[in-house]
Formats: structure tokens, C-alpha cells, sequence
């Protein structure tokens, strides 16, 4: 009874507690299988630490061991050599000087032909009864105080095999005994010298020991590798609860450190692996990956139960959206239109649908009516200042003027008739405003003309603009204008000639045209002063700021008409258009 009432409780819930309930549920179980997942991986882990670390060193003492004592027994091999108990009888009989150095050569061939054999070692020495070193190998010149030391404690075993340790002058791990008399033919144990085998330990390990982690090998408070440890011996030695284990986490240095230990019952010797603890983290790198992955895939599982559930009470909210987005994009026709088929219903989501109908249509309805406004303004605008630049000529009288001087064979009157009537026709035409950089150029060459003949050759003119800028777009009557301008203000105030240009260019700014000339030149502020009222023109032609208002309608406020001071004398007006008006 009480289950069919929570389901009963559930499906009158709001959507909203619906969708919180179900992630909720989502969290609890993925939370709850990451922590046993990840439970059970750090106990696998411990396991797998010891394992591996203990199966390791183990592995690496033995083999290390095995080595030493296969180098003890090759000083039993050397001292039991019966040609090495003949040599050193016969140094210590001392005979005559040639029979000592002939043993002597002899004893130091041998002993090189042993060390050249092993490749753990530094050297074979054997120091005679009377004091004197034969050695083979890799000589060094020894320490008084080591070279006593080793004498003293080869004499003190009795014959016996005794370990000296590396110190900061020598790495190498010393084994050494005494040389006794047990020739078949005189078995007196006669003191015949001492044998000194100087193992290179650091090799050794380096061969045999485990990459992970740092090796360190001593004996009580003596370490024997490496020779300079990072830790000292008390710092790593175990607890009496970590020699039943093998293994200890050990702070050292404010570090934590992963310690395994084992002992040699050969030589009484600790091995210990020291690894940083952070390291060993790697080595559960799969579980990880794992336990992601399984909690992923169960999220995943679980989303997309919880998506189909709500795809039915969240569609109205879906289409809601969809019709947001298209009136951002300013597609407000079908943004206003319902779903194909079926009511929208009567609930919360139902009057928002209806109440934003609503005012998309009529924000529609103002932008189309703010459109057409803003259409007329600046149509208005765009002929108001076009008809300041639309002088009314007779036409017809200029092509009776040219017919006449034509007639009388005045050439230069019909070509300045002929430019000017042309001048005229595209001045008085207002159906086409904008028009390309190459007509333009034309109704310059026009004016130009005109002025030639008026000037001669006190005006000297230059175009250079690309062929591939012909094709943009300019509102018309812009670049003659700013040359009649130049003249004007350039040529008119002197006797001397002049020289005006048109030059043109493209960039990833835009389209640029300059108007030139060397005359007296134009301050940069020009423009601003005209436009305060502060300056005002001598002329009562086409003015800077007729044509960058102009430009301005066409192609918006970031580009119109630029003064430029050269650095010679002159003046430079530059027109800044977009790119890519070939349409």
C-alpha cells in the first residue's frame, strides 16, 4: 500500500523535483560504486606491493649473493693454485734476485689472467710474505692506513674469507685472507702473503639489482652500496612488526617512502628497496582506468533512462528553444508559426509558448517598420547630398557648341565640349549613386581633360591605380571632386607647375584611393574643423564633408575620408572603403 502511494506521490510531482530526484539517484549509486570499486582496489593493491617488491629483492640479494660468493670462491681457487704457492714459497725462501723477479713476473701474469676474466673486478693483489704487492687489474696506489687495515683483518680470520666495506676514498668492496702454505709436498700452513680481491660492487648492482626504486645494501651502521647513500642505516631499518611483513611506509625527511627489506644469511647483510611511495601509484593505473570507465559507462546507462523519461515533459520546452534560437537569428516568420498539427496545451508551458508568439509578431512587425523608416532616412539623406553635387546644364547647348566647333575646326573647344558634356551626363543621372572605381576614373580623365587645356602644362597628372580595383564600388562623383579641389587650392594660387595623383590599394583593411598634390598642403584637422563650424571652404563646389557623408550612408561609419601631411610639401586626401565591393 505504502509503494503504490509513493508511486502515486511521484507522477504528481513537478517536473523539476522529477529531474532532481533522478540525479540525485544517479549520484548516490555512481558515488557508491566508486567507493567500492575503488575499496577494493587499494586492497588488491597492498597485496600486489608486497608481492612484487618481496619477490624482487629476493631475487636481486640471491643473485647478488651468488655473485659474491662465486668471487669468494674464486680466492680459494687462486690461494689454492699450486703454481701461486710455489711462486710465493720461493719469494719467501728469498732466493737469488733473478729467481725472485722471475717468480714475481710469473705471479703477476697469473693474477692478471685471473682479473681479465671476471668483469666485476677492480683488481687481484697479493702482498708476499716479505711485504712486497703483485697485482693484476685495474692498479691503484693504496691508502697506508686501508693497506694496514686489510693486513690486520686477513690476520685476524685465520685463513678465513673477511669482507671490507667501501669508505669515501675507494668504492670498491674488498675480500681478503691469508695466504697459507698447503703445497701436496710441505702441508705446514707456513704464512706465505695475503690475497686482496677489490670487487666492484656498484657494477654488480647495477646488473643484478631492479631498475624501480634505490637499491642500498649495509651492514649495521657500514654501508656497502651506494657510496654515497641517501639515507642512512637507522633511517630505513624496520620495526620489529615490519620484519614479519617484509615491507614498510616509513616518513623519512617529510617524505613518505615505501622500505622492503631483507636480510642475507650468507654474509648477515640487509638488502632494502627504498621507493618513493607516490611511485607506486602507477601500478594501479589500469584499476583507475577501470573504475572511469565502469562509472562512465553506468552514468551513461542511467542518463540516458533519465533523458527518454523526460523527453515527454521537456519537447514543449525543446521546441520553446528552437524557436528562440531562429529569433535570434532574426528569422521571426517561422519562429511565429505553431507546430505542425495538435493544440498548444493550456498548461505553464503552453502560455509561454502562446506569449511568445505573441511578441515576436509584434517585435517583427516594428522591425519591418523600423526598416523601412531607416530605408527612407537614408535614401533621403543619399539624394539630399547627391542633388548638391547635380548642376543643372543645358545639354542639348553643349552638343550644339561642339557641332559648331566641329564646323570651324576648333578641336579644342569640341574636346573640352565633348568632356564636359560627359562631366555633365553622369552628374545629372541620380539613378545609379554607387558606381565603379573604373567609371569613376573615367569622369576624372573627363575633368582632367578639361583642365589641360585650361592649365597646360602647368598641371601635371598621374594615375595609378591596379586594374584589379576597376571593378569596386564608390558613390559617385567622389575622387573628381577631391581633384577639383586640388586644383583649386594646389594649381590656381601659383605660376608653377603642379603635380596632382590618384593612387589606389588594397589590404586586409580595405580598399584604399589617395588624392595628391605639391601644393601648399592641408592640415590633418581640416576634417574635424568642418565639422565644429570652425573652418569653413572658400569654394562653393562639393566639400570633404558632402562626399564623407556620403560614403559614410554607403558603407557604414568606419570608413569615409582620412587628411594625410605627407612628409614632403603638399597635401594628401585618402578615402577608406570596405573590400570585396565587385557587387
Amino acid at each position: 500500500m505504502w509503494f503504490r502511494n509513493v508511486i502515486e506521490t511521484y507522477r504528481h510531482m513537478k517536473i523539476k523535483n522529477k529531474l532532481s530526484l533522478l540525479i540525485t539517484l544517479v549520484i548516490v549509486i555512481s558515488l557508491a560504486f566508486t567507493v567500492l570499486v575503488q575499496q577494493y582496489a587499494f586492497s588488491i593493491y597492498d597485496g600486489q606491493i608486497y608481492d612484487k617488491s618481496s619477490h624482487v629483492l629476493n631475487l636481486s640479494s640471491t643473485a647478488i649473493e651468488t655473485e659474491l660468493k662465486r668471487l669468494q670462491q674464486l680466492s680459494y681457487k687462486i690461494i689454492a693454485d699450486e703454481q701461486v704457492q710455489d711462486w710465493l714459497t720461493s719469494l719467501k725462501a728469498n732466493t737469488s734476485d733473478y729467481d725472485s723477479l722471475l717468480a714475481s713476473q710469473f705471479l703477476l701474469d697469473r693474477l692478471i689472467s685471473y682479473s681479465g676474466e671476471e668483469p666485476y673486478l677492480y683488481s687481484i693483489q697479493i702482498i708476499d710474505a716479505w711485504g712486497k704487492e703483485h697485482e693484476g687489474g685495474n692498479v691503484i696506489q693504496q691508502d697506508p692506513l686501508k693497506k694496514k687495515k686489510v693486513l690486520e683483518t686477513a690476520s685476524e680470520a685465520s685463513g678465513e674469507n673477511r669482507w671490507i666495506y667501501p669508505d669515501g676514498k675507494d668504492s670498491a668492496l674488498i675480500v681478503t685472507r691469508e695466504i697459507r702454505s698447503f703445497h701436496r709436498t710441505n702441508f705446514d700452513l707456513d704464512d706465505l702473503g695475503t690475497l686482496v680481491i677489490r670487487i666492484n660492487i656498484d657494477k654488480i648492482v647495477r646488473d643484478l639489482a631492479p631498475e624501480e626504486g634505490d637499491m642500498m645494501i649495509y651492514s649495521g651502521q657500514n654501508v656497502i652500496f651506494p657510496r654515497k647513500p641517501a639515507f642512512a642505516p637507522d633511517q630505513i631499518v624496520s620495526s620489529s612488526s615490519a620484519n614479519t611483513k617484509g615491507y614498510e611506509i616509513k616518513h623519512i625527511a617529510g617524505e613518505e617512502y615505501f622500505i622492503s627489506q631483507i636480510q642475507s644469511r650468507n654474509t648477515g647483510w640487509t638488502y632494502s628497496n627504498i621507493t618513493p611511495f607516490n611511485q607506486i601509484f602507477q601500478q594501479i593505473t589500469l584499476i583507475k582506468e577501470i573504475v572511469v570507465v565502469v562509472f562512465f559507462v553506468i552514468l551513461a546507462v542511467v542518463m540516458l533512462l533519465v533523458i527518454r523519461f523526460s523527453y515527454s515533459l521537456t519537447r514543449p520546452i525543446d521546441d520553446l528553444m528552437a524557436r528562440m534560437k531562429l529569433a535570434e537569428k532574426g528569422n521571426f516568420e517561422e519562429a511565429n508559426l505553431f507546430a505542425p498539427g495538435g493544440q498548444v496545451a493550456m498548461n505553464e508551458i503552453g502560455l509561454l509558448q502562446r506569449s511568445f508568439r505573441f511578441m515576436i509578431e509584434r517585435i517583427n512587425m516594428l522591425i519591418q517598420e523600423n526598416y523601412a523608416n531607416r530605408l527612407l532616412i537614408k535614401e533621403t539623406e543619399f539624394k539630399a547630398l547627391q542633388s548638391q553635387i547635380n548642376p543643372h546644364f543645358l545639354y542639348n547647348t553643349l552638343e550644339s557648341i561642339n557641332w559648331m566647333a566641329k564646323i570651324n575646326r576648333q578641336s579644342k573647344i569640341s574636346e573640352m565640349v565633348e568632356a564636359l558634356a560627359f562631366l555633365l551626363r553622369n552628374s545629372v543621372d541620380l539613378k545609379e549613386p554607387i558606381i565603379t572605381v573604373g567609371e569613376e576614373i573615367d569622369i576624372v580623365r573627363s575633368y582632367v581633360t578639361i583642365q589641360k587645356i585650361r592649365f597646360e602644362e602647368r598641371l601635371i597628372f598621374h594615375l595609378d591605380v591596379p586594374v584589379e580595383l576597376l571593378g569596386r564600388r564608390i558613390p559617385k562623383l567622389t575622387l573628381q571632386p577631391l581633384l577639383e579641389n586640388a586644383i583649386h587650392y594646389a594649381l590656381e594660387p601659383t605660376i608653377e607647375p603642379c603635380e596632382l595623383s590618384i593612387r589606389g590599394w588594397e589590404n586586409e583593411e580595405g580598399l584604399f584611393l589617395c588624392v595628391e598634390d605639391t601644393g601648399p598642403g592641408m592640415k590633418s584637422d581640416m576634417l574635424d574643423k568642418l565639422r565644429s563650424g570652425e573652418q569653413r571652404t572658400k569654394g562653393t563646389g562639393i566639400g570633404l564633408l558632402n562626399i564623407d557623408e556620403r560614403i559614410k550612408i554607403a558603407f557604414g561609419e568606419a570608413f569615409g575620408i582620412q587628411i594625410v601631411t605627407p612628409a614632403h610639401r603638399g597635401a594628401a586626401v585618402m578615402i577608406a572603403l570596405p573590400r570585396g565591393m565587385e557587387e
